[in-house]
């Protein structure tokens, strides 16, 4: 939606500097000219402190909305808005984990294996990472080219990677909990993220340094923006540079390291895994550019550049090991997996009226992002001892180009508020590629050595950990789509208004869709309203869903096996000989009904309370599978799965999963948020807030291909399931109290994470299922800050203060070689505490 003059001096009275709106299918902030800081936080807060807490009611919001001058309270859907002060308070570095501490509905996953180490997911609602939609100044953000396999609960996604835009850059971030997609498209099933850039003329800078409890960990981080008058124009530019350095918190190593007979295995140094934090190092930048033209018209035009080197210790192959070659290390090895990051996105557009009866929005971004695989002390035992011990792995690249225009016009048929109608049209390209890694990365070959414990043995072909991708499953993949959209809002009479939204899309792959949303919001006494929506939502297979193939050497539990060992598994496109063997069909949209209720109380001054139920349905579910494992059972047989392939006329013996529509699901939930600020006189002010999020996810259909059922086998295997109905917590609550009096603050942050359990996918010898359970637990975060001097303020701080570790895993789940010692699903993390110090410089 395109704003008048005469509605910028509106908003320019209500929040100065902060974002206007233009509107769907993708809202776009823009803002007043600029004004301080603290004004900005003084309207949205309700204090005069850039650092105030929380955000008022009185908050005008831009995300779920076509109108220009809707608050928090008074939104038809559930929101929370994150303001500059909050971000900077909260003690957390990266846009994700930010977003993870503030919101009780997001979970934030920590864990990754072989190439997923390097992205970080984040849930809304219980639901996964690419099922809620993330924008940038109103546009659709791009996803990540990577995607999460070998992890927890987020497999098989490709979200778009939040910790490439620079926090230091984010005027406010607007999270709208509600089913989206009739509004925005695809993706927006569990809700919207909105992150607003800064466009104000203030100066600042930041310097960070800390390490763990342990003395590891250090991080380090400068950010640094700014914003400059282009005559009537604006300009903001934001920088964040940062290291991190890997923590290790594994056991020993309590296997057989040497062959037979081997004196070294008495004395050996037992701590060779480092599983833990990565150790990554980037740096991003972001700019905000707007030009008034006259006559109400804008140009406007933002971006982000980031790039991020992450490297991560893979588990450790022992000298025994047909994954090695004594002769190369004899004290065996660990690879060493680098992902090189490479992203960026443009946004471009033009806003302004036409001839008074409408507005409109015409803008164009384009986005790519490309990760570079590379291994070091690394090994393809194929190759026997003249294998290399470094390898480009290869590359992974994706591409988005999206174009839309939108008009909005307000129609007066004499009811208490004029009709306010949004339609437009989107057309948007996504490019998908895999490049291919050299050669020693993948081939086979055929070394067999001649004497020893290991002669005659087969070894395993490509470089250890994340083997090469082979020239083939390189290519390139494409699909456009385009959509129209309708939304209307009307305020019947005072005290009811009711909005309606429609949405058609069309895919070059897989055919249209329709979808719609309806909401209601009445407040039949001043302070206290009732609100509701009906919507359906859906969301389109990613490229790397339906494309993506690769092999990495993984824990495997073969069949009948109760221990896991070291072999490769590969992620299988559909459409790959050995997916189709085990019933694999070509993937199509997830399809969504969301409904929400809830009441807002505000009816006591200074208190804002909010309560908002849901459930969301969803069917056709994309999901990866479990393993597969096809093994040979006797001299010539194989098991079922095994007969499979061998009856395609493919290898009998490997492993694999892949994707499928297999499943549906049913999550149910309370999102409970209440804010209360009070004036303490002479001690200050302070701002309390408390809110939890309860969720439950169950299964509602599990369907196995015709070919996996005749032999007994699930293909959504038992820890599958459990990482969605048990991998996240069922209820998180956040108490957060920030006080401040003059130049001093302290933010004090309690977050109680609930149950979360790690389901094992098999009995172990005992017959008995191992599942690993991590019990609630309270992270104690605090912050304390004092301005030294106008300009210049000191902070120290620790996010998990009492330095709050997961459980250690049962013994049957850490298995022999130390590389799993704590549970990993664990919501907040395995590293423990972190301490820091903080100078901050504005002007």
């Amino acid at each position: 939606m395109i704003l008048s003059d005469s509605s910028y001096r509106v908003l320019a009275a209500m929040i100065a500097g902060a974002g206007g709106l233009a509107s769907s299918p993708d809202v776009q902030a823009q803002s007043a000219p600029a004004a301080p800081t603290a004004m900005i936080a003084a309207e949205a807060a309700g204090a005069g402190d850039e650092d105030a807490g929380g955000v008022g009611g009185d908050a005008i919001i831009v995300t779920g909305t076509r109108t220009t001058n809707r608050t928090v309270t008074e939104s038809i859907a559930p929101i929370d808005v994150l303001t500059r002060g909050d971000l900077q308070t909260s003690g957390k570095q990266s846009t994700r984990d930010l977003l993870g501490t503030l919101t009780p509905s997001i979970s934030v996953s920590n864990s990754g294996a072989g190439a997923s180490f390097a992205v970080k997911t984040l849930s809304l609602r219980g639901l996964a990472g690419d099922q809620v939609l993330v924008l940038v100044n109103g546009k659709r953000r791009h996803n990540t080219a990577n995607i999460f396999i070998n992890g927890t609960t987020q497999n098989g996604q490709s979200p778009p990677d939040l910790d490439l835009i620079p926090s230091t850059a984010i005027e406010r971030i607007e999270i709208l909990r509600d089913g989206a997609s009739a509004q925005y498209g695809s993706d927006a099933i569990a809700g919207v993220i909105n992150i607003i850039l800064r466009d104000d003329a203030r100066f600042g800078a930041s310097v960070l340094g800390g390490a763990t409890a342990k003395g590891d960990g250090e991080q380090g981080r400068f950010q640094a923006d700014g914003g400059f008058a282009l005559g009537a124009g604006s300009l903001h530019l934001a920088a964040d540079v940062y290291s991190q350095a890997r923590t290790i918190r594994g056991g020993p190593f309590v296997g057989r390291l040497y062959f037979p007979g081997d004196p070294r295995e008495a004395t050996a140094d037992r701590d060779v895994n480092k599983p833990g934090q990565p150790s990554v190092s980037g740096a991003s930048f972001s700019y905000d550019f707007k030009m008034p033209l006259g006559e109400g018209a804008e140009v406007y035009s933002f971006g982000t550049y980031g790039t991020r080197h992450a490297q991560s210790w893979l588990t450790y192959r022992q000298p025994s090991s047909t994954n090695n070659i004594v002769e190369v290390y004899p004290e065996g090895y660990s690879p060493n997996l680098h992902l090189r990051d490479e992203d960026f996105q443009v946004g471009a557009g033009i806003r302004g009226e036409i001839g008074g009866f409408a507005r409109y929005d015409l803008s164009s971004s384009y986005a790519r992002d490309k990760v570079r695989f590379e291994e070091t002390t690394a090994l393809n035992a194929s190759l026997g001892p003249a294998s290399p011990t470094g390898f480009y792995v290869g590359s992974l690249r994706s591409t988005e180009w999206l174009t839309n225009l939108d008009l909005t016009k307000e129609v007066d048929f004499g009811l208490v508020e004029p009709l306010s109608i949004a339609v437009g049209a989107e057309y948007r390209e996504d490019k998908f590629s895999i490049l291919a890694g050299e050669p020693a990365s993948y081939i086979d070959g055929g070394y067999r050595s001649t004497t020893g414990p290991l002669a005659n043995t087969i070894r395993t072909a490509g470089s250890q950990g994340v083997t090469g991708f082979p020239l083939s499953a390189a290519g390139s993949w494409k699909r456009s789509n385009w959509s129209a959209y309708i939304n209307l809002e009307q305020k019947i009479v005072t005290g009811v208004e009711v909005a309606l939204a429609g949405r058609h899309e069309d895919y070059s792959d897989f055919g249209t869709t329709d979808t719609g949303k309806a909401s209601l919001r009445i407040e039949p006494i001043s302070g206290l309203a009732f609100r509701g929506t009906v919507s359906t939502g859906f969301r389109a297979p990613t490229l790397q869903q339906q494309h993506y193939a690769s092999s990495s050497t993984i824990g495997v539990l073969l069949p009948g096996a109760t221990a896991t060992i070291l072999a490769p598994v590969r992620t299988l496109p559909v459409d790959d000989p050995a997916a189709v063997a085990w019933g694999s069909a070509p993937l199509k949209p997830e399809t969504s009904t969301n409904y929400s209720a809830g009441l807002v109380f505000t009816m006591v001054p200074r208190l804002n309370v909010t309560v908002d139920a849901y459930q969301i349905d969803i069917d056709d579910r994309i999901l990866l599978s479990g393993t597969l494992t096809g093994a040979a059972s006797g001299a010539g047989t194989y098991n079922a799965l095994g007969t499979l392939l061998l009856n395609a006329g493919l290898n009998p013996v490997q492993s694999g999963f892949f994707f499928s529509n297999a499943a549906s699901t049913r999550t149910r939930g309370l999102d409970v948020v209440a804010t209360y600020r009070a004036d303490l006189g002479d001690a200050g002010t302070a701002t309390l807030s408390l809110s939890a999020n309860f969720n439950k996810t169950k299964f509602t259909r599990l369907e196995v291909p015709p070919q996996l059922e005749a032999i007994g086998v699930q293909l959504i295997d038992r820890a599958r399931q459990g990482d969605f109905t048990k991998g996240t917590p069922r209820n998180k609550q956040i108490a957060n109290l920030f006080w401040s009096k003059g130049g001093f603050s302290a933010n004090l942050r309690a977050t109680r994470y609930g149950e979360v359990t790690q389901v094992a996918a098999a009995r172990a010898a005992d017959g008995i299922f191992h599942d690993d359970t991590i019990k609630p637990k309270v992270i104690l975060d605090l912050e304390l800050s004092a301005e030294v001097r106008e300009g210049v303020k000191l902070s120290v701080g620790a996010n998990n203060l009492l330095d709050t570790y997961p459980t250690i895993l049962d013994p049957v789940n850490q298995g022999t070689t130390g590389f799993a010692l704590y549970n990993a699903y664990s919501p907040y993390g395995i590293s423990g505490g972190f301490y820091y110090g903080k100078l901050s410089f504005s002007f």
